[in-house]
């Protein structure tokens, strides 16, 4: 990632490139799918997704595969109308390429990435049936890789109970909804993401998956974790962090092996790593995949591919960044 020193307007494309590159160069050697997404893109922030697009695009005609699995768009600050119309101008140029689009309707309260919503009247947490109905009819007409966020009272961030009320049960409601408009057998024919999923209970969770859900975000829970990580190691070898030298073994002992930030940093991607599994498993997508033996190889498009290859959501975890996103099996 490009640091935030660096003012350049297309510093954040280059960085998310090079991230994306990284994680194409290693992630055969992990044996488990790997979907790469970028996450809330707001109206403002149109530049960044145009960039990645535009590699996207690049990469797709050198190799037949696009750079990125999916992208999504935050227009849910624009009036329903902009922000669907923006987003079937953008999956217009992303389905050809297999490229999965998420996108929120309704709003998300708290604040990420720009975006805040914490002062927002709490009617407006809760998307309607019709307007998810209005994006499935808008995106179906362009192709099937799509997902809706559609708020149900959920907030960016962990908060006292009480203060937030999840009603996930609503998401069945537009899963019906659509299901009467289209006339389908499916009894949900939406793909569904659940934002603001940090702190939610067992029960919430396991409501939303049962309702279509295949997303949950838990951003915050996991930046918790990984400073949980963190916070313990240094609670454990306290008295080998106070200087360089000297610590309770002995005043001329070295503490580097203590101080060395590939140390501390480790311990904290392994809590952040058992977080994700906590959530895997109340998602439901524990011991779904069987990781694989096959030797690990870069795939930055060795060989030009004669036939598109499908991007395909898996029940895996994926972390990007400092977002980790979970996809859950549809029941």
């Amino acid at each position: 990632m490009v640091g935030k020193a660096i003012k350049e307007a297309n510093a954040a494309v280059a960085g998310s490139v090079a991230l994306a590159m990284h994680v194409r160069s290693v992630a055969k050697y992990y044996g488990v799918p790997v979907v790469l997404h970028s996450d809330h893109c707001a109206k403002k922030l149109l530049p960044w997704f145009d960039g990645m697009l535009k590699a996207n695009e690049e990469f797709y005609a050198k190799y037949g595969e696009p750079l990125f699995s999916s992208h999504m768009l935050d227009l849910s600050e624009e009036p329903d109308e902009e922000n669907i119309a923006i987003c079937v101008e953008y999956f217009k140029r992303m389905a050809p390429m297999k490229i999965w689009l998420e996108m929120e309707i309704g709003i998300t309260g708290g604040e990420e990435d720009g975006v805040n919503n914490e002062d927002v009247d709490p009617e407006k947490l809760y998307t309607s049936p019709e307007q998810v109905y209005s994006v499935y009819e808008a995106l179906s007409k362009i192709g099937p890789m799509f997902s809706i966020a559609a708020a149900f009272g959920n907030v960016h961030g962990v908060y006292k109970p009480g203060n937030v009320v999840l009603s996930p049960e609503r998401l069945l409601k537009h899963q019906a909804y659509t299901k009467e408009k289209i006339g389908c057998e499916d009894d949900k024919p939406i793909y569904l993401v659940m934002h603001g999923g940090s702190g939610s209970t067992d029960e919430e969770i396991k409501t939303a998956v049962k309702a279509g859900v295949i997303k949950m975000n838990i951003d915050t829970d996991t930046q918790w974790a990984y400073w949980d990580g963190l916070r313990a190691f240094e609670k454990e070898k306290h008295d080998f962090l106070q200087k360089q030298i000297g610590n309770p073994t002995g005043a001329d002992k070295p503490n580097k092996k203590f101080y060395d930030p590939r140390v501390w940093t480790r311990k904290a991607e392994e809590a952040m790593r058992e977080r994700v599994g906590v959530s895997m498993e109340k998602l439901g997508s524990k011991e779904k995949y069987t990781a694989s033996t096959e030797p690990g190889s870069p795939q930055l498009g060795e060989k030009k591919l004669d036939v598109v290859q499908t991007v395909a959501f898996v029940a895996a975890g994926a972390v990007v960044g400092s977002v980790v996103t979970l996809l859950a099996k549809k029941k």
